[in-house]
């Protein structure tokens, strides 16, 4: 950071370099920047681990400049305001200096604390260590601007503790009990020895730089270690170096035309069991008796509970004790209209919702699982494309297939996002729109998909070209056509939604 922050100085990116392919195929599905559908630009800016730390650094002094405080200090205010410099310097001048810092967890350093704790010095000149109890000279022993001061070996076995164990590193606090001043950068490098240590502490405290920083969101691809920054938060594509798209304000797949927060919604719907609750309330009952759950597997009435604790024979369809149902005066047959009616209606309604809820989520599971087949076409197309330059076509000439394929996954990326936003939309003229372009968008998909997976041979190969690139721009077309009627539907207040 400054030259009195030393924790920056040297460290270990952990980037990992990846090789070119020799065949690259792996222009990712959904690329904004290949799509031609954005209009304005989204400006932003892929970082590797060394350049967040130079950020870091560099939004550090911006404040120093300001605020002249000691760096470490500043870190500590910054990452308490989620790395908002223009917040920071709000409350720094509003007048309540003590309070900012006491918010912060740190000592004000432009005055000396209040109530400070003497170290207990004896008349030989030595020290009481509070955690071992043991007595060693001041040399050994080291504190906090709080005034709790502990002997080096404690101190170094608590901040290993802290940062290895716990994984913390923004918030270590002072290892004296109740105390909540935070340890600044300076002291757990000085006291912390091994390097391995030392690194993961770098590696927190740039991990956790990004992850308050609204401006800043790691890659969530596997593996990667880029960050994006941007100039301001928006739900936008941004296109990591690992070819990965993402939403800036999410952090999942691209997901147009569906919004942020029903994707969330939707993501947590498929995660819980709401719908397998649903689907208990449609197909089973509960014993009468003990409350656990049954399923009927067999045609009879008769149910005998398997709790092995209850054994209760009761009938399936009235739920009463099946005893008296051979007696005559036993009116299980009787039809009550109300109670009858109240039962089928919240019957019924379980088993549309679940069959409304299993309609879409079929489908979004569908084109997800097919957008995973789609990438080994990837392999199949690089075959099929040396298989053409041996018929006297271009290397050129074949790229045509890979720009199919490229399309393709575009395709099966936006309809598996289609219905989760179609699951939550209410019918009206508009959505009615909707579904005729989602239709028309899913049969042609599905037609260059059949064409993609044709064996291609010398009589069939002109014949193959011209139908994949003559499907594959109509494709393009329809997926234009779609997204750009949702679009003007959110600018025009066109979409209602049912829950």
């Amino acid at each position: 950071m400054d030259s009195d922050d030393e924790s920056f100085e040297e460290h270990d990116s952990g980037n990992v370099s990846s090789g070119d392919d020799d065949f690259a195929m792996d222009v990712d599905i959904n690329n904004p920047r290949d799509r031609g559908q954005e209009t304005d630009e989204y400006p932003y800016d892929v970082l590797t681990t060394d350049e967040i730390v130079q950020h870091m650094v560099d939004c550090i002094k911006d404040v120093n400049t300001v605020v002249e405080i000691p760096a470490t200090i500043t870190r500590i205010l910054l990452n308490h305001f989620k790395w908002d410099k223009e917040k920071l310097m709000e409350r720094f001048y509003d007048g309540d200096q003590d309070k900012l810092f006491k918010d912060a967890h740190v000592i004000n350093p432009f005055r000396k604390p209040s109530i400070a704790l003497k170290p207990k010095i004896k008349k030989s000149r030595t020290e009481d260590c509070e955690i071992c109890y043991s007595t060693f000279p001041p040399s050994m022993m080291t504190g906090l601007e709080c005034g709790h001061r502990f002997c080096t070996q404690c101190w170094q076995e608590y901040l290993t503790t802290k940062i290895v164990e716990e994984g913390l590193g923004q918030s270590i606090a002072c290892a004296a009990h109740g105390c909540d001043i935070l340890v600044d950068d300076v002291t757990v490098m000085r006291l912390v020895q091994d390097p391995r240590v030392r690194l993961k502490y770098q590696h927190l405290i740039t991990n956790s730089f990004v992850e308050c920083n609204r401006l800043l969101r790691w890659c969530p691809s596997a593996d990667c270690t880029y960050a994006i920054r941007v100039q301001y938060v928006d739900p936008r594509p941004v296109v990591c170096k690992c070819n990965h798209v993402f939403c800036f304000e999410c952090g999942e797949n691209w997901h147009d035309p569906v919004q942020c927060r029903l994707l969330k919604k939707w993501i947590k719907k498929c995660d819980d069991d709401s719908e397998t609750s649903n689907w208990i309330a449609a197909n089973t009952k509960e014993c009468p008796k003990c409350n656990v759950t049954i399923e009927k597997d067999g045609g009879c009435n008769h149910m005998v509970c398997k709790n092995q604790n209850c054994k209760h024979d009761f009938c399936w369809v009235c739920l009463g004790s099946w005893e008296p149902h051979g007696s005559s005066w036993y009116n299980c047959n009787r039809y009550d209209e109300d109670e009858a009616r109240a039962a089928r209606d919240a019957q019924e309604k379980l088993r549309s919702t679940l069959a409304r809820y299993l309609h879409y989520y079929n489908r979004y599971i569908n084109h997800m699982q097919s957008l995973k087949f789609e990438h080994k076409l990837y392999a199949a197309v690089k075959e099929k494309m040396e298989e053409m330059q041996q018929h006297n076509m271009s290397w050129i000439e074949v790229q045509f297939l890979k720009k199919a394929v490229d399309i393709l996954c575009q395709c099966r990326q936006t309809l598996m996002c289609t219905y989760v936003f179609a699951y939550y939309l209410r019918k009206n003229n508009q959505s009615l729109i909707f579904e005729e372009n989602q239709k028309d968008l899913e049969t042609a998909t599905e037609t260059l998909s059949e064409y993609l997976e044709r064996d291609i041979t010398s009589e069939n190969l002109a014949d193959i070209k011209q139908k994949v690139q003559d499907k594959y721009r109509y494709c393009e077309k329809r997926r234009k056509v779609l997204l750009d009627h949702v679009h003007e539907g959110y600018e025009k207040d066109w979409w209602e939604y049912t829950n």
